[in-house]
């Protein structure tokens, strides 16, 4: 499959594109905004072509999907684009600003017969899998509740418009809320009715929150408590999930390395579960490449996205308003 590009983008850089080929997949161009910044990104990543015009990636069909990692105002946009060009997509999270305008984008791909897919890392996570294997199985009985911990240090090459920007995405609670959304999403297997939510500046954020603490009521019955922000150094990462015949505890899995434990506590004592290490977004474009084929779906597809935006955007709003707000998925 012959992919382009679209953003220069760090994550690109530091897994997509190695992603990609280890798949089998060849990166045939990149598309940014900047002619000499995007030409040196070529260069370094050893991409035959660089365009800062996206209709000039689009067309003559040399490219059959596009991995979409700009910045998050553009991504409507470029699906929309892409999609009408007859390109697979798989579009970075959030997958837009809206849920209406993310909405808009996975209905005209599956009205085009394409595939959509959001590039939700964690859910490719062999500790993510151990969890959600674990909950399937009934080895805590009924889910009673979920924490989820994933407050970190955003490090000084990431922070640019992600913590002064809100006409861009900014801010914690699309960058990272959006993650554990998925998360509780795939270990559970359902999406919150409402959310309860606090959120400030706590050092790092200009103009956009960069920490917040939320509740999530689930259809289900159970209750999440999710925790994300850019300003602890310090702090360690994790998700566990109790219910009425044990506990399971995931420790340093909020990464895009494949670390971290998952052990679960019960009646019977301690057990380590396995959870070979593997590569994330490798897990991730495979799937998508058999997606493509007609063989199964993507690890997150573009229902998925919407979901997962819908869960930050009522964080978002519980947390400007100080009302408990309904997730409109």
């Amino acid at each position: 499959m012959r992919w382009g590009l679209i953003g220069a983008s760090t994550i690109a850089a530091e897994h997509m594109i190695a992603a990609i080929r280890s798949e089998g997949g060849e990166i045939a161009c990149v598309q940014g905004g900047d002619a000499d910044r995007i030409g040196a990104y070529a260069g370094r990543h050893g991409i035959p072509r660089a365009e800062t015009d996206l209709d000039a990636l689009l067309k003559g069909g040399e490219v059959q999907a596009v991995y979409i990692s700009s910045t998050n105002e553009k991504h409507r946009a470029q699906a929309l684009a892409a999609v009408a060009a007859g390109c697979h997509v798989l579009c970075e999270k959030p997958l837009a600003l809206t849920v209406a305008e993310a909405r808009e984008m996975v209905g005209a791909a599956e009205a085009a017969g394409l595939v959509f897919a959001t590039n939700h890392h964690l859910r490719n996570a062999a500790t993510h899998l151990a969890l959600r294997d674990a909950v399937k199985a009934g080895r805590v009985g009924r889910v009673l509740s979920v924490r989820v911990f994933h407050a970190v240090h955003l490090p000084p090459h990431l922070q640019g418009w992600r913590i002064d920007d809100p006409a861009a995405g900014g801010g914690v609670i699309p960058d990272i809320t959006v993650h554990d959304a998925d998360t509780v999403r795939h270990i559970l297997d359902e999406t919150p009715e409402t959310v309860v939510a606090m959120a400030g500046e706590s050092g790092m954020g200009r103009g956009v929150e960069d920490s917040v603490m939320s509740v999530w009521s689930m259809p289900s019955g159970a209750m999440v408590m999710a925790h994300e922000s850019f300003t602890h150094r310090f702090a360690e990462t994790g998700v566990e999930v109790h219910g009425t015949d044990g506990s399971l505890y995931g420790r340093g899995i909020m990464t895009q390395r494949p670390l971290g434990t998952v052990e679960l506590v019960t009646a019977e004592g301690r057990e380590t579960l396995p959870a070979p290490p593997h590569d994330l977004y490798a897990r991730g474009v495979r799937l998508f490449h058999e997606a493509v084929a007609g063989r199964g779906r993507p690890a997150a597809d573009g229902r998925d996205g919407i979901a997962s935006l819908a869960v930050a955007l009522a964080v978002r709003e519980a947390a400007r308003t100080g009302r408990r707000v309904a997730v409109e998925v």
